[in-house]
């Protein structure tokens, strides 16, 4: 509900460590700080590519046509014989299968959610400085308690995705703008 949206491939070659690849799994599973050492080791050794969408962008798109973009570009930018993808949706993409749970099942998968985990942590660091009354170092954008509450009482910022609904939010929200 606020801040931009991530999405990562990875390819993993064969000369891929085995002391990380011991290491990935689901990127909701790790800490922060584990995400952030994790993250320049596996740049280093796979082939890699991360696109964000914009709070506006998925405004204007919507979240699903954005993720179809973001894995088309991903496909455009890393060749493979065929690619997974975790969940269960392939917006109508031929060339790709998915997986549920496949951040935990899926070497692969779990390197790019790292990636695209760690973008979005690197974000939220970056919000926080800017929007400090609405705690996005803590929520990472997600719509905990605490965030909701922040929204009720300051409205939105420029980053938040106004087209994400919730029914705590469906009360009056202050106008002030803070673009």
């Amino acid at each position: 509900m606020g801040g931009s949206l991530f999405v990562c491939g990875v390819i993993l070659g064969e000369s891929f460590p085995k002391n990380l690849l011991n290491q990935l799994q689901d990127s909701k599973k790790l800490s922060p700080q584990i995400r952030n050492t994790l993250a320049p080791q596996i740049k280093q050794h796979t082939q890699f590519h991360l696109v964000s969408k914009t709070a506006q962008e998925i405004d204007t798109k919507g979240l699903s046509l954005c993720l179809k973009e973001s894995l088309q570009e991903i496909l455009t930018h890393l060749k493979a014989p065929y690619y997974l993808f975790d969940g269960n949706c392939n917006f109508g993409i031929p060339t790709l299968q998915t997986l549920i749970k496949g951040d935990s099942k899926v070497s692969a998968i779990s390197a790019a959610s790292i990636l695209a985990k760690h973008a979005k942590d690197k974000e939220s660091l970056k919000l926080d400085s800017l929007y400090p009354q609405y705690g996005f170092k803590s929520h990472k954008g997600y719509g905990t308690q605490a965030h909701i509450k922040a929204i009720l009482e300051f409205g939105y910022c420029k980053e938040h995705r106004k087209s994400y609904h919730l029914k705590k939010l469906s009360q009056t929200i202050k106008t002030h703008s803070l673009f």
